[in-house]
């Protein structure tokens, strides 16, 4: 359900990237606002988890199907309020659809009780295993793909048993409220998913009014913060924070898809994605080849066709500053470089020094990178060379494999760009500079839950171990048990 202050006394404004005009107002919830959602969500939770796996997946394939058939209702909001094209934003909400089937579907099999064996010093032990729902989970969305990204963490924590709390960023809140309206036509009466809006504050007020786990997609500065806020009343948290992430271009590699695959993967959505690409390490041999093609492709992208507009206006100047830094140090800006307004001209640099901040820190603009090495170990050595560890692409026929479990980062494509993201049963995360934790997957599933160990004695053993009747005799057996059985390595 949408949050209904008692008072709206502060309020503050969505715009439109395009025109940079209203689209929307919303309330500025406070501490007591959210705290009264959490209330709800915590009463709520009973009723939510009592359904079991088959109820919640009854609700969530309903809601899944409504936000399939509004696909392009939702497309329109996305694009107005965020600023991708249409045919993006409907991609977005696509795999999010395919990410809530999936964690309904696949619920039970991973959280579900099952039987772990007890081993020989334990036989008269049932063994029993199970993940428990937290209770209460808050989500605190970004803006650069405000359907797909916080839904790894809604419908995985929903699907899991958990009620939510959803703060979506202050630049796109029009989203989070419809994706939250439409889930209240399937449930209608209880408040498992709510909606409460506002800036930094209001995230804040959510880290401090008692859920049971924080989920945070943003900056890695941000979530810092998030971490402090949370440490106060030791709730855990899942952190997907930025990214650095690089496409290696072995010997070997098919450099039409490569050029292709760099060119979505950098450019796309303005280039405002944490998995996407930044830097692009090619090899002696690929290079030039590279290079040509991947210049002639960017030269026919069009900003505000192709892709939209900057959504955060002040992200604008930290793009002018890194093409600015990389020029002065020597780079060239063999496509692109200049910026109109929040439009960004797609911008192919090279000759960049590795220490220059577009190389070293989160452009999240339509900026690439492209480095000649001397091959493929250079191009392993220089991605791992940052702070950050979240995703990548590697082009090569041979040696893509080997060379993606390499690299230090959460996910990697093979001769593809993005791929992992839309796979619902791999996990999606990052390490370092990235975060920590997993949404997708069985991993994902598991991250909003307590795994929960249970035994049951079957029947007494003849010698008590765990008693204060153990005798010496009892004692002198279980050695000798213990070196029949594990001393002989």
């Amino acid at each position: 359900m949408t949050l209904a202050p008692e008072r709206q006394a502060q309020t503050f404004d969505s715009l439109e990237p395009a025109t940079g005009e209203v689209y929307a107002s919303f309330p500025v919830h406070g501490a007591a606002e959210v705290a009264a959602a959490v209330a709800r969500a915590r009463a709520a939770s009973g009723w939510w988890q009592g359904l079991g796996y088959a109820g919640r997946k009854d609700r969530l394939d309903g809601w899944k199907a409504l936000i399939a058939k509004r696909l392009p209702e939702l497309g329109e909001v996305v694009h107005r309020e965020n600023g991708k094209p249409v045919g993006d934003a409907q991609l977005e909400a696509v795999l999010a659809v395919d990410h809530i089937a999936w964690a309904a579907k696949n619920a039970r099999r991973v959280l579900g009780p099952r039987r772990v064996p007890s081993g020989l010093m334990m036989a008269n032990q049932a063994a029993t295993l199970e993940y428990q729902a937290f209770g209460v989970v808050g989500v605190i969305g970004p803006w650069n793909y405000p359907v797909f990204t916080p839904m790894g963490s809604i419908a995985y924590a929903l699907a899991a048993g958990n009620t939510v709390v959803f703060k979506p960023s202050e630049y796109t809140p029009a989203v989070g409220k419809w994706l939250v309206d439409v889930f209240a036509e399937v449930v209608p009466d209880h408040d498992v998913l709510q909606l409460i809006t506002g800036l930094g504050e209001t995230g804040a007020a959510l880290c401090r009014a008692g859920v049971d786990k924080i989920a945070f997609t943003g900056s890695a500065r941000t979530g810092k913060k998030v971490m402090a806020a949370c440490a106060e009343n030791l709730i855990p948290v899942l952190m997907e924070c930025g990214g650095k992430d690089s496409m290696i271009v072995d010997d070997d590699a098919n450099l039409d898809a490569a050029a292709d695959a760099a060119l979505w993967g950098g450019m796309s959505n303005a280039g405002q994605t944490c998995i996407g690409i930044e830097r692009v390490y090619a090899t002696e041999k690929a290079y030039d080849g590279f290079l040509a093609k991947l210049t002639e492709k960017a030269r026919k992208v069009e900003p505000g066709v192709s892709y939209g507009h900057i959504t955060m206006p002040s992200q604008v100047d930290i793009i002018r500053t890194h093409i600015a830094d990389a020029l002065a140090r020597g780079g060239t800006a063999v496509t692109g470089g200049d910026i109109d307004g929040t439009l960004v001209q797609p911008t192919v640099l090279t000759g960049v020094p590795e220490d220059s901040l577009a190389v070293q820190e989160e452009t999240f603009g339509p900026t690439i990178t492209v480095t000649r090495v001397k091959d493929a170990d250079e191009a392993i050595a220089l991605t791992n060379a940052t702070s950050y560890g979240l995703a990548g692409s590697v082009f090569s026929k041979r040696r893509g494999v080997e060379i993606a479990r390499q690299l230090r980062s959460g996910m990697t494509s093979v001769n593809s760009v993005l791929a992992f993201a839309g796979v619902p049963g791999l996990p999606f995360g990052g390490s370092g500079d990235s975060g920590f934790g997993r949404i997708h997957g069985d991993d994902g599933l598991r991250e909003f839950t307590r795994a929960k160990a249970i035994t049951r004695q079957r029947f007494a053993l003849p010698l008590p171990l765990m008693s204060f009747e153990r005798t010496a005799k009892t004692d002198r057996l279980l050695v000798k048990a213990i070196r029949l059985l594990h001393g002989r390595g």
